[in-house]
């Protein structure tokens, strides 16, 4: 048996994993990516199931600069090598996991990433340091553990005979397989989706249940949410061609002769039980976090249904010190709020964790730059990094900026969750502006197709407070204590610049810097 000790071990080849790794690469820093297939990106060799992903890669966006281009590409990895970036290896607006996996085993090659394929943990423990053990008998011991493994457990609902059912990740994807046949979907997200769009040719009648009303990620604006290029079966339902939703709760499953009879409960119709059957059933609940491989000594707390492990603003377990999560696991902080479950968002996660664990453990402060204390220097510092950056514009309302203002200069730290920052060094100063951008209050219940429902005009200062699209928001804080905001008025192509995005944010900042402090101290 090898005994192998290192600072930080990583768990997952993914895009997580690798992401971390490149960073942890870049700075030098002393780890090893340990991953149980022969190589990286392994979720992404079986799934999505019908081999399309989600993930929009847009090439053709009239940008020349690769900060605004990752705005339209939710594939990409950051790296300083404009060669790896995902439009380079597909052409399709949505791509083929195929091309995932080609990009993922280059970027460890291109990078040199110090990665171990063939090691697949099955016990952590913790007596002193972290003790990775593999199914071969290897053990490896770290300091800091970095799980960036996703989402690996099919998420199985509570319902008796469900083992009847075929899971999403076991059931046949030929649609031949299902000629004439009668089909229940459980689950009302995109693999329930997916797979009942790939049946509607063949099948006699295709019915996806659940109990929750649908969310459409073109009204939610959480990408995790029924995508449109999922959604032709909602066409076929409201169009009367055999195929339904049902708003319905799955109580029970069983046999009956060659079939399934299907127990539901119908949310809408008074709970009204009714028996149905069926040719097959395919459940499509989702996945969830595998903590079984760890023992006592280091067992996460959960959270969400136990589906995520629950954790700090840090992305640290918040039971188990120095272990951290990587990757769509980060989601935890922010469910279906922002875009943490995936690479568009959290790819911005990890590099704000990387930062994190340099300030707190190699003593590699916070990438900062200074700027005056007067409110057009200020103002041009916010407008010019909202109207370029992709991590802000990814991780809506969660990643935010941190304007701190001394005497006569100011320090601008990029890309900090908002849920750390009072909990940070630079929550208790004295004056601090956090940026972000964000969607109104109530975007996820206002249809935006709906023309009789009232909008906020285009560049309109004085409605912007109201504005439900997409826009930076300034706030305002004191030792953590908030006291102003100023939202900048929402623009058709996000282009924050005119005058009135400038003067109205001009005028704010200068009536927040030289505002007197409850001690009656003029703060600058």
């Amino acid at each position: 048996m090898r005994r192998r000790t290192y600072d930080y071990i990583i768990l997952g080849a993914g895009p997580a994993g690798l992401q971390m790794g490149y960073f942890m690469q870049r700075s030098g820093w002393d780890y090893l990516i340990l991953e149980g297939a022969d190589g990286p990106g392994d979720f992404f060799r079986m799934f999505p199931r019908h081999r399309t992903l989600i993930s929009i890669n847009k090439r053709h966006t009239g940008f020349d600069d690769a900060e605004l281009r990752l705005r339209m590409d939710w594939n990409s990895l950051i790296s300083d090598d404009l060669r790896m970036l995902f439009p380079n290896y597909s052409a399709k607006f949505f791509p083929r996991a195929d091309d995932m996996v080609k990009y993922l085993e280059d970027f460890v090659t291109n990078f040199s990433l110090n990665v171990e394929y063939s090691a697949r943990v099955d016990q952590i423990d913790r007596p002193d340091q972290f003790t990775l053990r593999t199914v071969d008998g290897e053990e490896y011991r770290c300091r800091r553990l970095i799980v960036a493994t996703g989402l690996s457990q099919p998420n199985t609902p509570d319902i008796p005979g469900i083992e009847l059912a075929a899971p999403y990740h076991l059931a046949s994807i030929d649609p031949r397989d299902y000629l004439d046949q009668r089909v229940l979907v459980i689950g009302k997200g995109n693999s329930a989706f997916e797979t009942a769009d790939n049946l509607i040719e063949t099948t006699a009648e295709v019915h996806v249940a659940g109990p929750h009303a649908l969310q459409f990620a073109w009204r939610t604006h959480f990408v995790g949410h029924l995508r449109a290029v999922n959604n032709n079966l909602l066409d076929t339902y409201q169009l009367k061609s055999q195929n339904a939703v049902l708003d319905a709760e799955v109580l029970n499953i069983r046999k009956q002769d060659d079939q399934f009879a299907v127990k539901l409960s119908f949310v809408r119709a008074n709970e009204v039980h009714k028996e149905l059957l069926y040719d097959r059933v395919i459940v499509c609940t989702g996945f969830r976090f595998d903590d079984s491989l760890f023992t006592g000594a280091c067992q996460p707390k959960l959270a969400i249904n136990d589906r995520f492990p629950a954790q700090t603003a840090q992305w640290e377990s918040i039971n188990v010190p120095d272990l951290f999560f990587s990757g769509t696991l980060m989601q935890q902080r922010d469910y279906k709020r922002s875009t943490s479950g995936f690479i568009h968002g959290f790819r911005y996660g990890v590099r704000s964790l990387h930062r994190m664990l340099g300030d707190r453990y190699h003593a590699a402060a916070w990438p900062a730059r200074r700027i005056r204390t007067d409110s057009r220097a200020l103002a041009d510092a916010v407008l010019t990094r909202v109207n370029k950056t992709s991590a802000l514009w990814q991780l809506f309302g969660f990643l935010g900026d941190l304007l701190v203002c001394d005497d006569e200069q100011a320090t601008y730290l990029e890309e900090l969750p908002v849920e750390y920052i009072p909990e940070s060094r630079w929550g208790n100063s004295q004056n601090y502006f956090v940026i972000t951008l964000e969607y109104g209050p109530d975007h996820a219940r206002v249809d935006p197709f709906d023309i009789d429902v009232a909008r906020v005009a285009q560049n309109d200062a004085q409605q912007a407070f109201d504005a439900q699209y997409l826009h930076p928001v300034v706030r305002h804080f004191r030792h953590g204590q908030l006291l102003s905001e100023h939202h900048v008025a929402e623009n058709l192509e996000n282009q924050w610049d005119g005058p009135a995005h400038r003067q109205p944010l001009e005028e704010f900042f200068s009536g927040r810097i030289g505002v007197p402090d409850p001690s009656g101290m003029v703060v600058p």
